[in-house]
Protein backbone atom coordinates (compact mmCIF):
# COMPACT_ATOMS: atom_id res chain seq x y z
CA UNK A 1 0.00 0.00 0.00
CA UNK A 2 1.45 3.68 -0.64
CA UNK A 3 2.06 6.04 1.54
CA UNK A 4 -0.98 8.23 0.52
CA UNK A 5 -3.41 5.40 0.46
CA UNK A 6 -1.98 4.74 4.04
CA UNK A 7 -2.76 8.19 5.03
CA UNK A 8 -6.49 8.04 3.98
CA UNK A 9 -6.66 4.74 5.33
CA UNK A 10 -5.29 6.26 8.67
CA UNK A 11 -7.04 9.71 8.44
CA UNK A 12 -10.42 7.68 7.57
CA UNK A 13 -10.15 6.04 11.01
CA UNK A 14 -9.86 9.81 12.61
CA UNK A 15 -12.28 11.18 10.91
CA UNK A 16 -14.88 8.20 12.13
CA UNK A 17 -13.53 8.87 15.76
CA UNK A 18 -14.74 12.37 15.17
CA UNK A 19 -17.54 11.71 13.52
CA UNK A 20 -18.83 10.25 16.58
CA UNK A 21 -19.28 13.12 18.32
CA UNK A 22 -21.75 14.46 15.54
CA UNK A 23 -24.72 12.31 15.76
CA UNK A 24 -28.42 13.68 15.76
CA UNK A 25 -31.35 12.25 17.22
CA UNK A 26 -33.64 9.92 14.78
CA UNK A 27 -32.97 7.23 12.03
CA UNK A 28 -29.71 5.34 13.00
CA UNK A 29 -27.06 5.68 10.13
CA UNK A 30 -26.16 2.54 8.50
CA UNK A 31 -23.06 3.16 6.36
CA UNK A 32 -20.76 5.89 6.29
CA UNK A 33 -19.24 7.56 3.12
CA UNK A 34 -15.86 8.85 3.58
CA UNK A 35 -14.76 11.57 0.80
CA UNK A 36 -11.23 12.60 0.13
CA UNK A 37 -11.21 15.41 -2.65
CA UNK A 38 -12.71 13.00 -5.80
CA UNK A 39 -12.65 9.45 -3.69
CA UNK A 40 -15.60 7.68 -2.33
CA UNK A 41 -15.51 4.87 0.67
CA UNK A 42 -18.53 3.26 2.12
CA UNK A 43 -18.07 1.73 5.58
CA UNK A 44 -20.85 0.27 7.05
CA UNK A 45 -21.61 1.02 10.47
CA UNK A 46 -22.28 -2.80 11.96
CA UNK A 47 -18.69 -4.02 10.94
CA UNK A 48 -17.42 -0.91 12.45
CA UNK A 49 -19.35 -1.92 15.56
CA UNK A 50 -18.41 -5.29 15.64
CA UNK A 51 -14.81 -4.31 15.59
CA UNK A 52 -15.62 -2.30 18.92
CA UNK A 53 -17.44 -4.88 20.61
CA UNK A 54 -14.83 -7.75 20.09
CA UNK A 55 -12.01 -6.67 18.50
CA UNK A 56 -12.67 -8.61 15.30
CA UNK A 57 -11.92 -7.06 11.87
CA UNK A 58 -14.67 -8.02 9.56
CA UNK A 59 -14.17 -9.40 6.47
CA UNK A 60 -15.58 -6.07 4.60
CA UNK A 61 -12.57 -4.17 7.05
CA UNK A 62 -9.72 -6.80 6.23
CA UNK A 63 -8.26 -3.47 3.40
CA UNK A 64 -7.93 -1.24 6.98
CA UNK A 65 -6.73 -4.25 9.03
CA UNK A 66 -3.31 -2.60 9.89
CA UNK A 67 -4.86 0.52 11.34
CA UNK A 68 -7.56 -1.01 13.22
CA UNK A 69 -5.11 -1.34 16.06
CA UNK A 70 -6.16 -2.03 20.40
CA UNK A 71 -5.85 1.63 20.60
CA UNK A 72 -8.53 2.46 18.47
CA UNK A 73 -10.65 -0.14 19.75
CA UNK A 74 -10.72 1.24 23.19
CA UNK A 75 -11.18 4.73 21.46
CA UNK A 76 -14.50 3.37 19.72
CA UNK A 77 -15.65 1.93 23.05
CA UNK A 78 -14.36 4.47 25.79
CA UNK A 79 -17.05 5.95 28.01
CA UNK A 80 -17.08 9.36 29.24
CA UNK A 81 -18.57 8.35 32.81
CA UNK A 82 -21.11 10.89 34.04
CA UNK A 83 -23.86 10.48 36.75
CA UNK A 84 -26.83 10.32 35.15
CA UNK A 85 -28.17 12.95 37.91
CA UNK A 86 -25.34 16.24 36.48
CA UNK A 87 -25.23 15.11 32.69
CA UNK A 88 -27.14 17.60 31.32
CA UNK A 89 -25.40 20.21 33.47
CA UNK A 90 -22.10 18.85 32.13
CA UNK A 91 -23.00 18.57 28.34
CA UNK A 92 -24.57 22.01 28.35
CA UNK A 93 -21.82 23.87 30.02
CA UNK A 94 -19.22 21.97 27.14
CA UNK A 95 -21.43 23.16 24.60
CA UNK A 96 -21.64 26.59 25.52
CA UNK A 97 -18.06 27.38 26.34
CA UNK A 98 -15.59 28.45 23.83
CA UNK A 99 -14.45 25.16 23.07
CA UNK A 100 -18.02 23.93 22.36
CA UNK A 101 -18.54 26.07 20.03
CA UNK A 102 -15.10 25.77 17.92
CA UNK A 103 -16.24 22.04 18.46
CA UNK A 104 -19.87 22.11 17.03
CA UNK A 105 -18.47 24.30 13.90
CA UNK A 106 -15.95 22.37 12.87
CA UNK A 107 -17.85 19.05 13.22
CA UNK A 108 -20.45 20.85 10.88
CA UNK A 109 -17.84 20.93 8.26
CA UNK A 110 -16.68 17.72 8.77
CA UNK A 111 -20.15 16.31 8.34
CA UNK A 112 -21.88 19.23 6.35
CA UNK A 113 -25.42 17.56 5.63
CA UNK A 114 -25.31 17.29 9.75
CA UNK A 115 -26.86 21.13 11.37
CA UNK A 116 -25.01 22.31 14.50
CA UNK A 117 -28.62 21.92 15.93
CA UNK A 118 -28.72 18.59 15.20
CA UNK A 119 -25.85 17.45 16.31
CA UNK A 120 -26.18 19.45 20.16
CA UNK A 121 -29.29 17.66 20.32
CA UNK A 122 -27.46 14.37 19.28
CA UNK A 123 -25.02 14.59 22.62
CA UNK A 124 -27.68 15.61 24.95
CA UNK A 125 -29.97 12.64 23.72
CA UNK A 126 -26.62 9.99 24.07
CA UNK A 127 -25.90 11.21 27.46
CA UNK A 128 -29.11 10.91 28.35
CA UNK A 129 -29.44 7.51 27.10
CA UNK A 130 -26.37 6.08 28.83
CA UNK A 131 -24.64 6.20 31.66
CA UNK A 132 -21.75 6.63 29.77
CA UNK A 133 -20.75 8.19 26.85
CA UNK A 134 -19.24 6.93 23.79
CA UNK A 135 -18.33 7.26 19.94
CA UNK A 136 -20.67 4.03 18.93
CA UNK A 137 -23.71 4.98 21.15
CA UNK A 138 -23.45 8.94 19.65
CA UNK A 139 -22.91 7.48 16.10
CA UNK A 140 -26.63 5.51 16.47
CA UNK A 141 -28.57 9.32 16.71
CA UNK A 142 -27.61 10.08 13.24
CA UNK A 143 -30.67 10.84 11.23
CA UNK A 144 -29.69 10.07 8.03
CA UNK A 145 -29.24 6.34 6.75
CA UNK A 146 -26.04 7.44 5.24
CA UNK A 147 -23.61 9.99 6.36
CA UNK A 148 -20.73 11.67 4.36
CA UNK A 149 -17.43 12.85 6.30
CA UNK A 150 -15.25 15.43 4.41
CA UNK A 151 -11.99 14.19 5.33
CA UNK A 152 -9.41 16.58 4.83
CA UNK A 153 -11.85 19.04 7.46
CA UNK A 154 -11.35 15.65 10.09
CA UNK A 155 -7.39 16.36 9.16
CA UNK A 156 -7.90 20.20 10.31
CA UNK A 157 -10.05 19.40 13.60
CA UNK A 158 -7.89 16.02 14.23
CA UNK A 159 -5.02 18.59 13.93
CA UNK A 160 -6.50 21.97 15.62
CA UNK A 161 -8.66 20.20 18.75
CA UNK A 162 -6.01 18.00 20.00
CA UNK A 163 -6.12 18.20 24.11
CA UNK A 164 -2.73 20.09 24.34
CA UNK A 165 -3.95 22.99 22.00
CA UNK A 166 -7.84 22.73 23.38
CA UNK A 167 -6.08 23.58 26.70
CA UNK A 168 -4.18 26.38 25.39
CA UNK A 169 -6.94 27.81 23.64
CA UNK A 170 -8.75 27.89 27.02
CA UNK A 171 -5.34 29.37 28.48
CA UNK A 172 -6.69 32.19 26.57
CA UNK A 173 -9.13 33.90 28.63
CA UNK A 174 -7.50 32.42 31.71
CA UNK A 175 -4.29 34.94 30.59
CA UNK A 176 -5.99 37.66 29.30
CA UNK A 177 -8.08 38.68 31.86
CA UNK A 178 -5.91 37.70 35.40
CA UNK A 179 -2.57 38.54 33.54
CA UNK A 180 -3.90 42.14 32.51
CA UNK A 181 -2.71 45.16 34.54
CA UNK A 182 -5.93 47.69 34.87
CA UNK A 183 -4.68 51.43 34.51
CA UNK A 184 -1.28 51.31 34.57
CA UNK A 185 1.18 53.86 35.38
CA UNK A 186 2.70 55.19 32.65
CA UNK A 187 6.25 54.72 31.87
CA UNK A 188 8.39 58.15 32.25
CA UNK A 189 11.10 57.83 29.72
CA UNK A 190 12.09 59.54 26.61
CA UNK A 191 13.61 56.23 25.32
CA UNK A 192 11.53 54.34 22.68
CA UNK A 193 12.55 50.72 22.16
CA UNK A 194 10.66 49.77 19.51
CA UNK A 195 11.63 52.63 17.13
CA UNK A 196 15.13 51.73 14.69
CA UNK A 197 18.11 53.29 15.97
CA UNK A 198 20.16 56.11 14.51
CA UNK A 199 23.15 53.43 13.31
CA UNK A 200 23.57 52.12 9.49
CA UNK A 201 23.28 48.89 9.57
CA UNK A 202 25.56 46.70 7.61
CA UNK A 203 24.61 43.24 6.47
CA UNK A 204 27.13 40.20 5.69
CA UNK A 205 26.78 36.59 4.72
CA UNK A 206 29.66 34.44 6.00
CA UNK A 207 30.19 30.50 6.54
CA UNK A 208 32.04 28.23 8.78
CA UNK A 209 33.21 25.04 7.83
CA UNK A 210 32.65 22.35 11.16
CA UNK A 211 35.04 19.96 9.80
CA UNK A 212 34.96 17.37 12.69
CA UNK A 213 31.10 16.87 12.13
CA UNK A 214 31.69 17.92 8.11
CA UNK A 215 29.03 20.73 8.71
CA UNK A 216 28.55 23.90 6.56
CA UNK A 217 26.67 26.52 8.47
CA UNK A 218 25.53 29.53 7.28
CA UNK A 219 25.70 33.03 9.29
CA UNK A 220 24.01 36.35 8.69
CA UNK A 221 26.28 38.98 10.18
CA UNK A 222 24.45 42.25 11.19
CA UNK A 223 27.07 45.10 12.52
CA UNK A 224 27.52 49.39 12.48
CA UNK A 225 30.37 51.13 12.15
CA UNK A 226 31.35 51.18 16.04
CA UNK A 227 29.87 47.91 17.95
CA UNK A 228 28.58 48.43 21.52
CA UNK A 229 27.22 46.08 24.16
CA UNK A 230 26.83 42.23 24.11
CA UNK A 231 26.87 40.24 20.83
CA UNK A 232 23.49 38.47 20.42
CA UNK A 233 22.85 35.31 18.36
CA UNK A 234 19.50 34.83 16.33
CA UNK A 235 18.55 30.59 15.92
CA UNK A 236 16.10 29.89 13.78
CA UNK A 237 13.04 27.07 14.03
CA UNK A 238 13.13 23.58 12.34
CA UNK A 239 12.67 24.13 8.37
CA UNK A 240 13.11 27.66 8.52
CA UNK A 241 16.44 29.79 7.74
CA UNK A 242 18.50 32.24 9.08
CA UNK A 243 16.13 35.28 8.16
CA UNK A 244 13.23 34.23 9.95
CA UNK A 245 14.10 36.76 12.02
CA UNK A 246 15.70 39.30 9.79
CA UNK A 247 13.48 42.16 11.31
CA UNK A 248 15.01 42.01 14.85
CA UNK A 249 18.47 41.24 13.64
CA UNK A 250 18.33 44.76 11.98
CA UNK A 251 16.60 46.64 14.72
CA UNK A 252 19.37 45.80 17.22
CA UNK A 253 22.45 46.65 15.39
CA UNK A 254 20.73 49.60 14.25
CA UNK A 255 21.26 50.31 18.01
CA UNK A 256 24.68 49.55 17.49
CA UNK A 257 24.69 45.90 18.70
CA UNK A 258 26.50 43.63 16.42
CA UNK A 259 23.99 39.98 15.34
CA UNK A 260 24.48 36.26 14.05
CA UNK A 261 22.00 34.69 12.94
CA UNK A 262 22.84 31.42 12.83
CA UNK A 263 21.05 28.40 9.94
CA UNK A 264 21.43 24.76 11.72
CA UNK A 265 22.15 22.80 7.65
CA UNK A 266 20.64 19.87 9.13
CA UNK A 267 17.10 21.30 9.77
CA UNK A 268 17.04 24.32 7.89
CA UNK A 269 13.95 25.03 4.87
CA UNK A 270 16.48 23.41 2.56
CA UNK A 271 17.06 19.95 4.14
CA UNK A 272 12.88 20.08 3.95
CA UNK A 273 12.37 21.34 0.79
CA UNK A 274 14.72 18.70 -0.65
CA UNK A 275 13.60 15.43 1.49
CA UNK A 276 12.51 12.45 -0.22
CA UNK A 277 9.18 11.09 -0.45
CA UNK A 278 9.42 8.63 2.56
CA UNK A 279 6.29 5.90 3.56
CA UNK A 280 7.64 5.67 7.14
CA UNK A 281 7.74 9.66 8.37
CA UNK A 282 4.72 9.40 9.97
CA UNK A 283 5.67 6.52 12.07
CA UNK A 284 9.62 7.74 12.71
CA UNK A 285 9.69 11.82 13.01
CA UNK A 286 13.67 10.91 12.98
CA UNK A 287 13.64 10.46 9.07
CA UNK A 288 12.06 14.44 8.99
CA UNK A 289 14.69 15.82 12.01
CA UNK A 290 17.63 13.68 12.13
CA UNK A 291 18.13 12.92 16.10
CA UNK A 292 21.63 14.16 16.26
CA UNK A 293 20.32 17.42 15.55
CA UNK A 294 19.14 18.08 19.11
CA UNK A 295 22.79 17.73 19.89
CA UNK A 296 24.17 19.73 16.45
CA UNK A 297 22.20 22.65 17.12
CA UNK A 298 23.63 23.95 19.93
CA UNK A 299 27.09 22.43 19.24
CA UNK A 300 26.23 24.87 15.91
CA UNK A 301 26.45 27.85 17.65
CA UNK A 302 29.03 27.16 20.59
CA UNK A 303 31.12 26.31 17.28
CA UNK A 304 30.38 29.68 15.43
CA UNK A 305 31.20 31.36 18.49
CA UNK A 306 34.50 29.82 18.46
CA UNK A 307 35.06 31.08 14.76
CA UNK A 308 34.08 34.46 15.99
CA UNK A 309 36.57 34.51 18.66
CA UNK A 310 39.50 33.52 16.30
CA UNK A 311 37.90 36.63 13.65
CA UNK A 312 38.12 39.09 16.73
CA UNK A 313 41.81 37.76 17.68
CA UNK A 314 42.88 37.67 13.53
CA UNK A 315 40.93 39.90 11.50
CA UNK A 316 41.47 43.21 10.87
CA UNK A 317 38.63 44.31 9.74
CA UNK A 318 36.29 42.30 12.40
CA UNK A 319 38.30 43.09 15.94
CA UNK A 320 36.80 43.39 18.40
CA UNK A 321 33.57 43.07 16.84
CA UNK A 322 32.11 39.89 18.32
CA UNK A 323 31.97 40.48 22.42
CA UNK A 324 31.42 36.66 22.19
CA UNK A 325 31.97 36.04 26.27
CA UNK A 326 28.93 38.23 26.48
CA UNK A 327 25.82 36.68 24.87
CA UNK A 328 21.94 36.92 24.10
CA UNK A 329 20.48 34.44 22.39
CA UNK A 330 17.01 34.95 20.88
CA UNK A 331 15.57 31.44 19.17
CA UNK A 332 12.33 30.46 17.76
CA UNK A 333 10.44 27.34 17.99
CA UNK A 334 13.66 24.58 17.66
CA UNK A 335 15.57 27.47 18.30
CA UNK A 336 14.14 28.27 21.68
CA UNK A 337 14.93 24.30 22.56
CA UNK A 338 18.50 25.37 21.50
CA UNK A 339 18.85 28.72 23.30
CA UNK A 340 17.76 26.45 26.55
CA UNK A 341 20.00 23.58 25.91
CA UNK A 342 22.91 25.89 25.81
CA UNK A 343 21.87 28.28 28.81
CA UNK A 344 21.88 25.23 30.95
CA UNK A 345 18.89 23.02 30.41
CA UNK A 346 20.25 19.42 30.57
CA UNK A 347 18.52 17.21 28.00
CA UNK A 348 17.38 14.12 29.21
CA UNK A 349 15.47 11.39 26.86
CA UNK A 350 14.88 8.54 29.82
CA UNK A 351 11.14 9.46 29.81
CA UNK A 352 10.77 10.00 25.90
CA UNK A 353 10.56 6.97 24.44
CA UNK A 354 7.52 5.74 26.71
CA UNK A 355 6.22 8.70 25.77
CA UNK A 356 6.81 8.10 21.97
CA UNK A 357 5.05 4.29 22.03
CA UNK A 358 2.48 4.30 19.80
CA UNK A 359 1.93 8.08 19.60
CA UNK A 360 -0.34 8.87 16.54
CA UNK A 361 1.19 12.38 14.72
CA UNK A 362 -2.19 13.67 13.76
CA UNK A 363 -3.79 13.61 17.76
CA UNK A 364 -1.28 15.07 19.02
CA UNK A 365 0.05 18.50 18.15
CA UNK A 366 3.05 18.69 16.17
CA UNK A 367 6.33 19.54 18.95
CA UNK A 368 4.46 16.35 20.68
CA UNK A 369 5.36 14.36 17.77
CA UNK A 370 8.47 15.85 16.39
CA UNK A 371 10.45 15.60 19.28
CA UNK A 372 10.25 11.73 19.42
CA UNK A 373 12.73 12.21 16.64
CA UNK A 374 15.20 12.17 19.68
CA UNK A 375 14.38 8.85 20.85
CA UNK A 376 17.00 7.48 18.27
CA UNK A 377 19.97 9.44 19.74
CA UNK A 378 22.20 6.55 21.55
CA UNK A 379 23.13 8.70 25.02
CA UNK A 380 19.72 9.37 26.77
CA UNK A 381 21.55 12.75 28.76
CA UNK A 382 23.12 15.35 27.37
CA UNK A 383 25.02 18.69 28.76
CA UNK A 384 25.01 21.37 26.23
CA UNK A 385 25.90 23.79 28.74
CA UNK A 386 28.01 27.03 26.80
CA UNK A 387 28.79 29.76 29.52
CA UNK A 388 28.48 32.63 27.20
CA UNK A 389 25.25 32.66 26.96
CA UNK A 390 24.46 35.24 29.32
CA UNK A 391 20.47 35.30 28.76
CA UNK A 392 18.03 33.76 26.72
CA UNK A 393 14.35 35.20 24.65
CA UNK A 394 12.68 31.71 23.87
CA UNK A 395 9.91 32.41 21.28
CA UNK A 396 7.42 29.05 20.87
CA UNK A 397 9.82 27.03 21.84
CA UNK A 398 9.74 23.78 22.02
CA UNK A 399 10.63 21.71 24.99
CA UNK A 400 8.42 19.03 25.43
CA UNK A 401 9.67 16.12 27.42
CA UNK A 402 13.39 16.64 26.10
CA UNK A 403 14.97 18.09 29.54
CA UNK A 404 13.18 15.17 31.55
CA UNK A 405 11.99 16.13 34.72
CA UNK A 406 14.06 18.58 36.20
CA UNK A 407 16.48 19.59 33.11
CA UNK A 408 15.06 22.87 32.84
CA UNK A 409 15.81 24.05 36.30
CA UNK A 410 19.42 24.56 35.60
CA UNK A 411 18.65 27.52 33.43
CA UNK A 412 19.55 30.26 35.95
CA UNK A 413 20.47 32.74 33.40
CA UNK A 414 17.53 35.24 33.14
CA UNK A 415 15.11 33.92 30.40
CA UNK A 416 12.15 35.44 28.63
CA UNK A 417 9.57 32.81 26.89
CA UNK A 418 7.15 33.95 24.56
CA UNK A 419 3.87 31.79 24.50
CA UNK A 420 1.38 31.88 21.72
CA UNK A 421 -2.41 30.50 22.81
CA UNK A 422 -3.35 29.92 19.57
CA UNK A 423 -0.11 28.14 18.17
CA UNK A 424 -0.91 24.38 17.21
CA UNK A 425 2.95 24.10 16.77
CA UNK A 426 4.12 24.36 19.93
CA UNK A 427 0.91 24.45 22.66
CA UNK A 428 1.29 26.75 25.68
CA UNK A 429 0.51 24.32 28.07
CA UNK A 430 3.09 21.55 27.51
CA UNK A 431 5.83 23.45 25.71
CA UNK A 432 5.60 26.60 27.59
CA UNK A 433 3.83 26.85 31.21
CA UNK A 434 5.17 23.95 32.45
CA UNK A 435 8.72 25.03 31.22
CA UNK A 436 8.47 28.53 32.77
CA UNK A 437 7.46 27.39 35.96
CA UNK A 438 11.15 25.19 36.31
CA UNK A 439 13.39 27.97 35.48
CA UNK A 440 15.13 29.12 38.53
CA UNK A 441 16.93 32.68 37.81
CA UNK A 442 15.12 35.74 36.58
CA UNK A 443 12.22 34.75 33.74
CA UNK A 444 9.64 36.73 32.38
CA UNK A 445 6.37 35.03 30.39
CA UNK A 446 5.48 37.43 27.41
CA UNK A 447 1.36 35.47 26.70
CA UNK A 448 0.56 36.75 22.70
CA UNK A 449 -3.35 35.93 23.47
CA UNK A 450 -4.14 34.54 20.19
CA UNK A 451 -0.70 34.01 19.09
CA UNK A 452 0.37 31.66 16.71
CA UNK A 453 3.12 29.78 15.82
CA UNK A 454 4.78 32.09 13.03
CA UNK A 455 2.99 35.62 14.37
CA UNK A 456 6.84 36.48 15.44
CA UNK A 457 8.24 36.00 11.67
CA UNK A 458 9.38 38.22 9.49
CA UNK A 459 6.81 39.32 7.25
CA UNK A 460 9.21 38.58 4.53
CA UNK A 461 10.05 35.28 5.60
CA UNK A 462 6.88 33.62 6.11
CA UNK A 463 4.74 32.26 3.52
CA UNK A 464 0.98 34.17 3.30
CA UNK A 465 -0.09 30.41 2.27
CA UNK A 466 -0.01 29.37 5.78
CA UNK A 467 -2.24 31.76 6.63
CA UNK A 468 -5.06 29.51 4.75
CA UNK A 469 -4.12 26.22 6.03
CA UNK A 470 -7.23 24.89 7.76
CA UNK A 471 -4.65 22.87 10.18
CA UNK A 472 -2.40 25.26 11.36
CA UNK A 473 -3.92 28.46 9.88
CA UNK A 474 -1.84 31.69 10.90
CA UNK A 475 -2.48 35.35 11.36
CA UNK A 476 -2.06 37.56 8.40
CA UNK A 477 0.52 39.68 8.33
CA UNK A 478 -1.27 43.42 9.04
CA UNK A 479 -2.86 41.45 12.67
CA UNK A 480 0.78 40.93 14.08
CA UNK A 481 2.28 43.95 13.15
CA UNK A 482 1.98 45.75 16.83
CA UNK A 483 3.66 42.47 18.09
CA UNK A 484 6.56 42.48 16.24
CA UNK A 485 7.13 46.77 17.18
CA UNK A 486 7.13 45.25 20.35
CA UNK A 487 9.77 42.30 20.04
CA UNK A 488 11.81 45.13 18.74
CA UNK A 489 11.32 47.26 21.62
CA UNK A 490 11.21 43.98 24.68
CA UNK A 491 13.97 42.35 22.76
CA UNK A 492 16.30 45.85 22.70
CA UNK A 493 15.63 46.39 26.07
CA UNK A 494 16.16 42.70 27.38
CA UNK A 495 19.77 42.74 25.83
CA UNK A 496 20.76 46.31 27.09
CA UNK A 497 20.05 44.80 30.78
CA UNK A 498 24.03 43.26 30.21
CA UNK A 499 24.84 46.97 30.16
CA UNK A 500 25.49 50.00 32.08
CA UNK A 501 22.26 51.54 30.48
CA UNK A 502 20.29 48.41 31.84
CA UNK A 503 18.23 50.89 34.64
CA UNK A 504 17.18 53.28 31.16
CA UNK A 505 15.75 50.38 30.16
CA UNK A 506 14.02 48.37 32.60
CA UNK A 507 11.04 50.08 32.94
CA UNK A 508 10.31 48.41 28.92
CA UNK A 509 10.39 44.92 30.54
CA UNK A 510 6.77 45.60 32.53
CA UNK A 511 3.14 44.97 31.63
CA UNK A 512 2.69 48.95 30.93
CA UNK A 513 4.86 48.42 28.30
CA UNK A 514 3.55 44.71 26.33
CA UNK A 515 -0.02 46.17 27.11
CA UNK A 516 0.17 49.61 25.37
CA UNK A 517 1.04 47.01 22.32
CA UNK A 518 -2.40 45.03 22.59
CA UNK A 519 -4.79 44.98 19.89
CA UNK A 520 -8.27 43.84 20.69
CA UNK A 521 -7.33 40.94 18.30
CA UNK A 522 -3.77 40.22 19.85
CA UNK A 523 -3.99 41.22 23.43
CA UNK A 524 0.14 41.20 25.24
CA UNK A 525 0.65 40.67 28.58
CA UNK A 526 3.94 40.00 30.39
CA UNK A 527 4.18 38.49 33.66
CA UNK A 528 7.19 37.61 35.95
CA UNK A 529 5.12 35.03 37.69
CA UNK A 530 2.42 33.21 37.21
CA UNK A 531 -1.14 33.87 38.90
CA UNK A 532 -2.40 31.47 41.31
CA UNK A 533 -5.06 30.10 39.41
CA UNK A 534 -2.75 28.81 36.57
CA UNK A 535 -0.72 27.62 39.14
CA UNK A 536 -3.17 25.68 40.74
CA UNK A 537 -4.16 24.22 37.37
CA UNK A 538 -0.75 22.77 36.84
CA UNK A 539 -0.71 21.51 39.80
CA UNK A 540 -3.68 19.67 39.57
CA UNK A 541 -3.11 18.13 35.86
CA UNK A 542 0.65 16.94 37.56
CA UNK A 543 -1.88 15.01 40.43
CA UNK A 544 -3.47 13.82 37.89
CA UNK A 545 -1.01 12.51 35.65
CA UNK A 546 0.91 11.09 38.69
CA UNK A 547 -2.01 9.09 39.95
CA UNK A 548 -2.16 7.45 36.46
CA UNK A 549 0.08 4.89 34.61
CA UNK A 550 -0.38 7.17 31.93
CA UNK A 551 -2.73 10.08 31.46
CA UNK A 552 -6.09 9.11 30.07
CA UNK A 553 -8.07 11.09 27.84
CA UNK A 554 -11.05 11.31 30.80
CA UNK A 555 -8.31 12.75 33.11
CA UNK A 556 -6.96 15.18 30.35
CA UNK A 557 -10.87 16.30 30.16
CA UNK A 558 -10.94 16.36 33.78
CA UNK A 559 -8.20 19.36 34.17
CA UNK A 560 -9.54 21.08 30.88
CA UNK A 561 -12.73 21.08 32.82
CA UNK A 562 -10.96 22.48 35.60
CA UNK A 563 -9.59 24.98 33.49
CA UNK A 564 -12.38 26.52 32.28
CA UNK A 565 -13.98 26.71 35.56
CA UNK A 566 -11.44 28.89 36.71
CA UNK A 567 -13.77 32.26 36.64
CA UNK A 568 -16.89 30.24 38.26
CA UNK A 569 -14.72 28.27 40.90
CA UNK A 570 -17.31 29.83 43.85
CA UNK A 571 -20.72 28.63 41.97
CA UNK A 572 -18.79 24.92 41.46
CA UNK A 573 -17.82 24.51 44.88
CA UNK A 574 -21.31 25.38 46.04
CA UNK A 575 -23.12 23.18 43.71
CA UNK A 576 -20.43 19.92 43.87
CA UNK A 577 -20.98 20.49 48.19
CA UNK A 578 -25.02 20.25 47.75
CA UNK A 579 -24.41 17.71 45.63
CA UNK A 580 -22.97 15.61 47.96
CA UNK A 581 -24.89 16.67 50.73
CA UNK A 582 -28.34 15.91 49.57
CA UNK A 583 -27.34 12.23 48.17
CA UNK A 584 -24.29 11.35 50.19
CA UNK A 585 -21.97 10.28 47.73
CA UNK A 586 -18.26 10.31 47.03
CA UNK A 587 -18.50 12.09 43.60
CA UNK A 588 -19.90 13.81 40.83
CA UNK A 589 -18.41 12.39 38.29
CA UNK A 590 -17.74 8.39 38.16
CA UNK A 591 -13.99 9.32 37.31
CA UNK A 592 -11.80 9.62 40.33
CA UNK A 593 -11.23 13.69 41.73
CA UNK A 594 -9.52 13.28 44.70
CA UNK A 595 -8.24 16.86 44.15
CA UNK A 596 -11.54 18.88 44.13
CA UNK A 597 -10.82 20.47 47.81
CA UNK A 598 -7.77 21.97 46.84
CA UNK A 599 -9.42 24.35 44.23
Amino acid sequence: MSFIQRMRVRVTCLGLGLLALSASPGIAAERVIVRLGPLRQSIELSDLETFAETGEVPEQLKLYERFLSPALQQSLRQELDLDPRMSDRIIEDVLASANGELLLDTLNQVAPNVTIPQIQAAIRLAASQADGLNMIDILRAIPQETLEVDVTQAVALVSQLNLSNLESRSLSGVLDQELRVDNPPPIRSDIQPELPGSATVFQQAVSFEDRDRDRTIPVELYWTGKTKGPLVVLSHGFGADRFFLDYIGKHLASHGLTVVSVEHPGSNLNTLVNLPVDPEIAESPSRILPAQEFLDRPKDISFVLDQLERLNRRSVFYRERFRTQEVTMIGHSLGGYTGLALAGAKLDLRSLESFCKNIQPLGVSPADWLQCAAVDLEEQQADLTDGRIQQVIAMNTLTGQLFGEAGLSEVRVPTLLLTGTKDSVTPTLDQQLNAFTQLSGEKYLLAVIGGTHLSVGDPGNVNPALTELPFMAELKVEETANLRLLLQGISLSFVKQQTDEAADYKPFLSSTYVQSFSTPALPLRLVETLPDSVRSWLVFSDRISAHTTSPTLTSRLMALGYLSSLDKKEEWQKAITAQLQANQVVTVLRSPLPFIAGW
